[in-house]
């Protein structure tokens, strides 16, 4: 009988195993670390850097952004033009929302003269506003 009342006595304590649950954040954390780079499907573009930029314009509405590669080709929101569909597209932008502005991204190696061509035609379509985007510089205080 007194073999019975120790039995009883000394149960087992249930323990918390946390390991699976710490695999499973790891697992979605290492995915999450691959899968949201590969999301941004932007064109890469090598922007020319300058020094003391202009602070960024605040507005309630995100601007269009149109994009030129160091080859010349046209995006408008992501999305490859040709060169014939390009002007009507940004009216049409423009006619819908005549109040978003427009930032242009252009590649370091892209042709000074294309780049400025396709501002002049922005500035005719109308866009309330356009933006150079440029990579800021540090200046070195060593000098």
């Amino acid at each position: 009988m007194r073999t019975l009342s120790r039995a009883v006595k000394y149960r087992p304590v249930p323990v918390m195993n946390v390991t699976p649950l710490v695999d499973v954040v790891l697992v979605l954390l290492i995915i999450f670390m691959v899968i949201i780079p590969a999301m941004d499907k932007q064109v890469q573009v090598d922007l020319p850097g300058i020094f003391n930029v202009d602070e960024e314009a605040k507005s309630k509405t995100d601007p269009y952004t149109l994009l030129v590669t160091k080859d010349g080709d046209l995006y408008f929101e992501q999305e490859r033009l040709a060169p014939d569909q390009f002007i009507e597209k940004l009216r049409a932008a423009n006619q819908r929302d005549q109040s978003r502005r427009l930032i242009l991204r252009a590649d370091r190696s892209a042709r000074y003269a294309d780049v400025r061509a396709l501002f002049k035609i922005c500035q005719e379509v109308g866009f309330p506003g356009i933006s150079l985007r440029v990579n800021e510089l540090k200046q070195d205080n060593k000098h």
